[in-house]
């Protein structure tokens, strides 16, 4: 079952270009999905329809299996969110800042000691959230966007000016929330290492057309040479040879061979046919394109 589903998702600001042309994303329940696309590509828009912070011109929006439109607060209430920067009183402490939310969710005061807990902010105490840094202001924020309890959680580059220390913390955070809690993430990010190392579906937008959706494992696999092994011999066109004939797809590329991705057996395998025929072996390599790599080269198409 989806948790979020768009159709033909078709967005334009005072009659200019389409920022969205007919997109169409698909979130899996219960999924961490990134949404992936360079400044303008149409990223925070898409985030921003969904929540109805814009008013939506033409397309389809489901959420929970119920149209947004209709179903308006039902869903919200359901959802967090923190769209492109903290939004908090620095006047005030964490705790402070969450009791005036906790007024419109309505919820008990155990649960804003839950969410402080959750995103480490418990033994602030006084603080003023004005004199946090900026990744103690980004935790303080999605404690905000956790404190109604959501099924999903909509976060726009909730990495923005974390160091990497506070980048992995976050990564962890995510990953347990998803894992213990059941909570739908849909993350935008610009920061395609850390997106690799977190989310299980991938959304690609760019210049407001939805380019790739599926799994991050799909999206990994289906680029040509993503992952292979390369040989460096004393005699490249017969090792080749050696491996077409046990029906492995070699190819000749700068002086190198190149096959798909093969398993320590296989290697072994071919090591001892070169041994038979005195072909001698001087490196053997692995290279798989990361998630930065396969995204430019798509966005190219």
């Amino acid at each position: 079952m989806n948790c979020i589903e768009t159709k033909d998702l078709t967005y334009s600001f005072s009659g200019n270009q389409a920022v969205l042309n007919g997109v169409s994303i698909e979130v899996p329940e219960g999924s961490i999905y990134g949404f992936l696309g360079h400044n303008g590509a149409g990223k925070t828009t898409t985030l921003k329809l969904l929540l109805g912070l814009l008013k939506k011109q033409q397309g389809e929006i489901l959420i929970f299996g119920k149209s947004f439109e209709k179903n308006r607060i039902e869903i919200l209430q359901k959802t967090g969110s923190l769209i492109e920067s903290p939004s908090i009183y620095g006047h005030l402490t964490a705790t402070e800042n969450l009791k005036l939310l906790q007024k419109i969710y309505q919820c008990k005061d155990e649960r804003i000691q839950c969410v402080l807990e959750l995103t480490g902010l418990l033994y602030t105490g006084s603080k003023k959230a004005g004199k946090f840094s900026l990744g103690m202001k980004q935790r303080l924020s999605i404690a905000i966007a956790l404190l109604n309890n959501p099924s999903l959680l909509i976060l726009d580059e909730p990495t923005n000016g974390l160091d990497p220390n506070g980048i992995i913390e976050m990564r962890a955070f995510l990953k347990k929330l998803n894992a213990e809690q059941s909570i739908t993430i849909v993350i935008s990010s610009h920061l395609l290492t850390e997106v690799e190392k977190l989310v299980s579906h991938v959304g690609i937008i760019n210049q407001g057309e939805l380019k790739f959706q599926g799994t991050l494992e799909k999206l990994m696999g289906m680029q040509k040479d993503s992952s292979v092994n390369i040989f460096e011999t004393s005699n490249n066109i017969k090792a080749m040879k050696i491996m077409l004939e046990m029906n492995i797809d070699a190819r000749l590329d700068n002086e190198k061979v190149i096959i798909p991705l093969a398993s320590k057996e296989v290697i072994a395998s071919i090591n001892a046919e070169f041994a038979k025929e005195n072909i001698d072996v001087f490196q053997i390599s692995t290279f798989k394109k990361d998630l930065e790599s396969v995204f430019i080269d798509l966005i190219k198409i």
